[in-house]
């Protein structure tokens, strides 16, 4: 009798694997606290996963908890605030997107050009700085910029353009504007030196050859520049993509406060406040796994989308 399924190639495939690790053993131990941490951080946790069908009661556990399938995702989905956080979400990774992405790359571009190095280290230095500095630091700085009463910002307003001082921290209107800036201030910088990397990979032989044949610095820029680092362009885009509906936890919950939760409040924000940071009651973990699951679904079912339309429309992709 043939078996269904024939072990032969398994084996030489386990044995291949183990054949890999001898010959490369010492590149596998460096490597090895990196998977040490995906798996006790980002894999093993998946197991809660569970709780967001279930009531849990952490007297209970997961195996005694009862089980109530979709009612914590129909509880978020038909609340009054859904609709509004996940507007507010989207709307914030959009713009952030929309502003925040070009820029790093017109910055690295320019920044590319500078040909004196003292004068680029030091752009460069300046440039991603913010990024190493914490999220409270940041509002603080922001705080100190938009004070009604000292802030440069309103100092402007009121001295030079003889305008009315705006309370910008408490106008629900302002806060999309504000919380966008600072995350193209924190990040861009950063950004930038992945595009100067992808830049610095370019053949000089191309430049040379573009100057050689008349083309003006624009125009090296539009047809060897870009067409350069596109496939990093679109690396970054995709993952910019994929973590739409992640907006920044910190940020949000030190830049808001109840008057402007019309603009400002997002899912994360909304989860630790009903889930987690509950007033009243014990935390509903079950809700907050429920909303975060859901979140992550949209976000897988972007980047794949992004994914499939990049891999059609431009020849290049993830995977």
């Amino acid at each position: 009798m043939t078996p269904l399924l024939d072990a032969r190639p398994v084996g030489r495939l386990v044995g291949g694997f183990f054949a890999e690790v001898r010959r490369n053993k010492y590149l596998f131990l460096l490597l090895l606290p990196a998977i040490v941490y995906f798996v006790t951080f980002h894999y093993l946790p998946m197991i809660g996963v569970i709780i967001a069908f279930q009531k849990y009661r952490i007297t209970l556990g997961f195996f005694r908890s009862p089980w109530v399938g979709l009612e914590q995702f129909r509880a978020f989905l038909t609340s009054i605030y859904s609709f509004k956080i996940v507007r507010n979400t989207f709307l914030l990774s959009f713009y952030s997107l929309l502003f925040g992405f070009p820029i790093p790359i017109i910055f690295a571009i320019a920044l590319n050009e500078v040909r004196s190095s003292l004068h680029k280290r030091a752009i460069q230095t300046v440039s991603y700085l913010p990024y190493f500095i914490s999220n409270v630091i940041a509002v603080g700085i922001v705080n100190m910029l938009v004070n009604p009463q000292t802030g440069v910002i309103n100092l402007i307003l009121e001295e030079v353009l003889r305008l009315e001082k705006v309370f910008f921290l408490v106008e629900p209107e302002y806060f999309r504007g504000i919380y966008v800036m600072t995350v193209i201030w924190k990040g861009f910088g950063f950004t930038a030196v992945i595009y100067l990397a992808a830049i610095a990979g370019i053949s000089p032989e191309l430049f040379e050859a573009a100057t050689v044949d008349g083309a003006s610095k624009m125009q090296r820029i539009r047809h060897v520049t870009i067409p350069g680092i596109k496939n990093t362009m679109v690396v970054l885009l995709l993952i910019e993509i994929g973590s739409m509906m992640n907006v920044g936890f910190e940020l949000v919950y030190l830049l808001y406060n109840p008057i402007t939760y019309e603009t400002a409040d997002v899912i994360a924000t909304y989860v630790y406040r009903k889930g987690i940071a509950a007033s009243v009651g014990l935390p509903n973990l079950s809700f907050a796994a429920a909303v975060g699951l859901f979140n992550s679904v949209v976000n897988a079912t972007l980047l794949l989308s992004a994914n499939a339309i990049a891999r059609r429309w431009l020849g290049y992709s993830l995977f």
